[in-house]
């Protein structure tokens, strides 16, 4: 059973991470758009991989979304003995970042 102390650290990790994925996945989107907006063969050639990138970046709201939810409810039930065994698998498939 996480204690409240650990559920904290682990929510922090969990952001922590989403953050970094966000700002890695950002920098290679401006990067590809300032290659795609040369010609339109390239926007062609590349339009695929920057749908990926704004995929990446849907799922990174989604997981911020989860994370708010378990805080939410871990407050809401004044600790982390509250979370289902549920929320406690989907905490630990974020910070394994599996989707």
């Amino acid at each position: 059973m996480l204690m409240r102390k650990d559920l904290d650290e682990q929510l922090e990790r969990a952001l922590e991470n989403v953050n970094e994925d966000r700002d890695v996945t950002k920098r290679l989107l401006n990067d590809l758009i300032n290659y795609i907006s040369v010609s339109n063969e390239r926007h062609v050639e590349a339009g695929a991989i920057a749908a990926k990138y704004v995929e990446t970046l849907q799922r990174s709201n989604e997981q911020v979304v989860k994370i708010a939810g378990i805080i939410q409810r871990a407050t809401a039930n004044k600790g982390p003995e509250g979370l289902s065994k549920e929320e406690k698998d989907d905490l630990f498939e974020l910070i394994q970042g599996v989707e």
